[in-house]
């Protein structure tokens, strides 16, 4: 998509909504099925072994060529599912070129990566494992490895016909991946019908979300995820920024089609209240000013303290729970990365 055709797309999306919402309108639509954002619902038909293999595999370094990190290191699901740091650290203390986002509900992504070279969850456990900054490795080395182990030959004999196989391996971890989806959001309920489960205050941050045409790219049921978009599609948030790397070309770096310069897959606001720092660089902290900073390069509209304060409470609604127990917030302070290796310990 052109970017002049995408800034049509936004002035068409704010001339058809209105701007002014107040706090204490309590008008409710009595159907909410047909909102553009909907309730994320389980994945369904999946293989409760191979979860619990999947989860295994998931935390095991072994996977990697020194085997000192796992997926779990740059994903750790007591973050959330992402790092809490700007950038992760990989192999031999090499930081990677952009913010790690969550694996939460990464089943539902369109497209993986931010640059979205990888096609779906399969490809993108290819490119760790063969990543130089990541795993380092290949399939051979890992099958190598775990079938010198006997708990993981008995664990793929149970599942697998054939046992242990790069395919098998990917099928596992995939498989868990796809079940580490955040269900009963407070958002979620007030969908289904709980008109209590979100206060006055959410609905209008809501509202306001929807009329400054922030849904335009964070729709569907993981709120973002299922498109591409330019970031800086009214101001150049790359040249604001200052120190260009090749991670800023963004899906130029896949497809080189110069129509893709700083063309990026739209993240998932499912878990943004608990996943700064923020966009593709990590370089802002709160969710306050990533709303001030997106309404400026994406709508082209200077959003009141008022309005972003609404939209932040909206926010705040959409984490739900995983295996029973609510995701919760994470300090303030974004962690360095060796701040973030002693917190796991």
């Amino acid at each position: 998509m052109t970017e002049h055709i995408m800034k049509r797309l936004f002035i068409t999306t704010l001339l058809l909504l209105p701007l002014h919402i107040n706090a204490n309108d309590t008008t409710e639509k009595p159907d909410l099925s047909h909102e553009p954002i909907q309730p994320l619902q389980p994945t369904k038909n999946l293989n409760h072994d191979k979860i619990a293999l999947g989860k295994k595999l998931f935390h095991e370094p072994r996977l990697s060529r020194d085997s000192k990190m796992s997926c779990a290191t740059c994903h750790n699901l007591k973050f959330n599912g992402a790092s809490h740091c700007a950038r992760s650290t990989g192999r031999d203390n090499i930081e990677l070129p952009v913010n790690t986002p969550t694996v939460f509900n990464s089943t539902f992504n369109h497209r993986q990566f931010w640059d979205g070279r990888a096609s779906n969850l399969q490809e993108q456990v290819n490119f760790v494992v063969n990543g130089h900054r990541e795993f380092a490795t290949s399939w051979a080395q890992i099958v190598k490895k775990l079938k010198q182990d006997t708990s993981y030959i008995n664990d793929f004999r149970k599942i697998y016909t054939n046992g242990i196989s790069a395919g098998n391996i990917r099928d596992a971890i995939v498989t868990f991946e796809r079940s580490l989806v955040t269900l009963n959001s407070r958002f979620d309920r007030y969908l289904l019908g709980d008109i209590k489960a979100i206060t006055k205050k959410e609905k209008a941050g809501y509202k306001l979300f929807k009329s400054y045409g922030c849904v335009a790219c964070h729709q569907g049921r993981n709120v973002g995820g299922n498109l591409f978009m330019k970031l800086g599609v009214f101001a150049n948030y790359i040249a604001e920024r200052g120190n260009p790397t090749t991670a800023d070309q963004g899906r130029f770096n896949v497809t080189g089609d110069k129509r893709d310069h700083n063309v990026f897959r739209v993240p998932s606001l499912r878990l943004a209240a608990y996943t700064a720092p923020y966009f593709h660089d990590g370089s802002v902290n709160t969710l306050q000013e990533a709303i001030k900073i997106m309404a400026k390069h994406q709508l082209g509209r200077n959003i009141s303290d008022h309005d972003i304060s609404l939209i932040a409470a909206f926010i705040k609604t959409l984490p739900g729970e995983y295996a029973g127990q609510p995701l919760g917030a994470l300090p303030d302070k974004v962690m360095n990365p060796e701040e973030a290796e002693q917190s796991k310990q």
